[in-house]
């Protein structure tokens, strides 16, 4: 299991920061985990499961 920042998960995602926050918020982001009173991160398989949906969800809307 790999922990990765923020910055990472913008790369990986393409999404904007306060848009990560603004699904977190949402509940349809992955959770974040606490790695100090300041600092936060994010599982990475969690995060890419989350794109990998996202994928599938236009895969399907593609064929419907």
């Amino acid at each position: 299991m790999r922990i990765i920042r923020l910055k990472e998960v913008i790369d990986s995602t393409g999404l904007a920061r306060s848009t990560i926050y603004k699904y977190i918020g949402e509940g349809t982001f992955p959770k974040t985990v606490s790695l100090g009173e300041r600092c936060i991160g994010f599982v990475e398989s969690e995060v890419q499961d989350w794109i990998l949906a996202r994928i599938e969800e236009r895969d399907l809307a593609a064929s419907a």
